[in-house]
This record gives structure tokens, C-alpha cells and sequence, in this order.
């Protein structure tokens, strides 16, 4: 699987598969991935897929792009490659798909949230603290508390409105229960609680 690893200043911000034959990076809003910092340029880099290979392409921008640490304009990439956008690091990963579930016990005896649709499709996020926050910051932000009576949600800030099933969630906690969807921002996330008595 064809994965990308956005990171800057050490922490990991966005990972992505690369399931289609272009994705752009850059500051414009339009990018497929969008680097929200001044040294990135607007329409900064490609990945481009072409007969099976993987290439990023620099778009011409003014800081330039680098692979493992060397200016390119088209490049090759292969799994572990880095690539340098201004203050942000992506790593190009390609590692194929192991065949059966993907370590279903530990996920099975644990409380999560799984990421179904926008960005990080497929992430998980273990409810293992007291509390956990979910969402982009200055966007919308939520936080799953965990107490003796189980997990609820309530809306921490944020101009946009996130949802449980459809409906506000709003500043007061709300419970949670297996199945629930969450919508934040355009990413919609499941609450997966496993039954205590499998």
C-alpha cells in the first residue's frame, strides 16, 4: 500500500494513502494535501504515479523541494524516501498489503474511534486516557471523556459545528455508544466500544 506521512516539528499531522495518479501539495486551500506554512508555496509539489512508479515533482515553487536532503525538480521516489516542504517532512511508504485482519485482539478489548471518511481513512484512535481530543484546532475541536459510566463527547471550540448521528453535539457531554457517528469538519468517525462479555 502506497502511503504518505506528513510530519512537522517532529509530530506526525496527516497520513494518506496514495490512491490516485496526482496529489498535490501546497499552501492553497485546493491541495490535496494543504501545508499551512509560509515557506511552503501555493502549488508547492505533485506525487504523480506513472506505470507503477512513484515521482514528486516540484511545481516550479520558491523554496524548492528536497528528497533525502537533495534539491530535485522530478524524482524517483521508493519506500522510506523523505521529502523536505519547508518545515514539513513527508514520507513516501510502500509496503504491501498483509493479507487477513489487521491485529483485531488488541483493537477488539479496546474502546476506539475509527476514522470511515475524509482525511486518515482508516486511523484508529485507542480510548486509553481520561480524556481525548479529536478535530482541527481552529476549526473544530471535541474531547471523549472516560469515566465509570462509560465514554461521552462534548465540543470543546470551534466556529463549525461537530455532530453525533446527525444532531449538535454542543458544549454539554453527551453519551456515547457502539456505532455512534461523529462529523468533524468533514471527517466522520465511528465510536466502537466492544461488547465486555466476548
Amino acid at each position: 500500500m502506497l502511503r504518505l506521512i506528513v510530519s512537522t516539528e517532529g509530530a506526525v499531522v496527516r497520513e494518506l494513502a496514495l490512491d490516485r495518479d496526482r496529489i498535490s501539495l501546497g499552501r492553497r486551500p485546493y491541495n490535496d494535501v494543504v501545508l499551512a506554512q509560509r515557506t511552503v508555496s501555493g502549488e508547492h509539489a505533485a506525487f504523480l504515479r506513472i506505470g507503477g512508479q512513484v515521482f514528486v515533482e516540484d511545481l516550479n515553487s520558491t523554496n524548492g523541494t528536497c528528497v533525502n536532503g537533495k534539491p530535485v525538480r522530478r524524482q524517483q521516489v521508493f519506500n522510506g524516501d523523505t521529502i523536505e516542504i519547508g518545515a514539513y517532512t513527508i514520507r513516501f511508504v510502500d509496503e504491501p498489503e498483509v493479507p487477513g485482519p489487521p491485529t483485531p485482539v488488541r483493537a477488539a478489548a479496546q474502546p476506539l474511534i475509527r476514522v470511515l471518511a475524509g482525511g486518515s481513512v482508516g486511523r484508529e484512535l485507542l480510548l486509553d486516557k481520561a480524556v481525548t481530543t479529536v478535530g482541527k484546532p481552529g476549526v473544530v475541536v471535541a474531547a471523549v471523556t472516560r469515566s465509570g459510566q462509560g465514554f461521552a463527547i462534548h465540543q470543546l471550540a470551534g466556529s463549525v459545528q461537530a455532530t453525533l448521528n446527525g444532531t449538535p453535539i454542543g458544549t454539554q457531554a453527551r453519551a456515547l455508544k457502539d456505532g455512534d457517528l461523529i462529523a468533524l469538519a468533514g471527517t466522520i468517525m465511528k465510536f466502537v466500544q466492544p461488547s465486555e462479555d466476548r
